[in-house]
């Protein structure tokens, strides 16, 4: 791929993770998290933190899987690095979290690391699909 239709993907990439994140984050897992994290969570969001977060997400889901995938031209190993990227990056913030924090909560460790893998697998994917739809 050149470098413009890396951007291009990256661009239509970044999309893709933004809406399916709000979907967990914003409707199916807020009563979770704020059950969980209430007394930890900020009143307001950092933007800036969490666009920086999303940025270096993305790209590193494109390095990581999907890339390497349309190289290939395997779907199942931008789903499968797709998944690992996730566990390993989810379970690095959660399992640091559970071992240096007070009562940090075990259930969000596991659920936060399921939606990671299941999150970054499924981008991968679709980015995949993206990629291979743009030539």
């Amino acid at each position: 791929m050149t470098a413009m239709s890396i951007l291009k993907l990256y661009g239509l990439t970044l999309p893709i993770f933004l809406v399916i994140d709000m979907i967990w984050l914003g409707i199916m897992a807020r009563g979770f998290y704020q059950k969980h994290l209430g007394g930890l969570m900020a009143e307001q969001v950092n933007w800036g933190a969490a666009l920086l977060f999303y940025l270096l997400f993305v790209a590193g889901i494109l390095i990581f899987a999907v890339l390497p995938a349309l190289e290939r031209g395997s779907p199942w190993h931008a789903l499968i690095h797709g998944a690992l990227f996730g566990l390993f990056t989810y379970a690095t913030y959660d399992l640091t979290n559970l071992a240096t924090l007070k009562n940090w909560p075990a259930a969000v460790v596991w659920v936060d690391i399921a939606w990671g893998i299941v999150l970054s697998a499924s981008v991968a994917t679709l980015s995949y699909l993206t990629g291979r739809w743009l030539g």
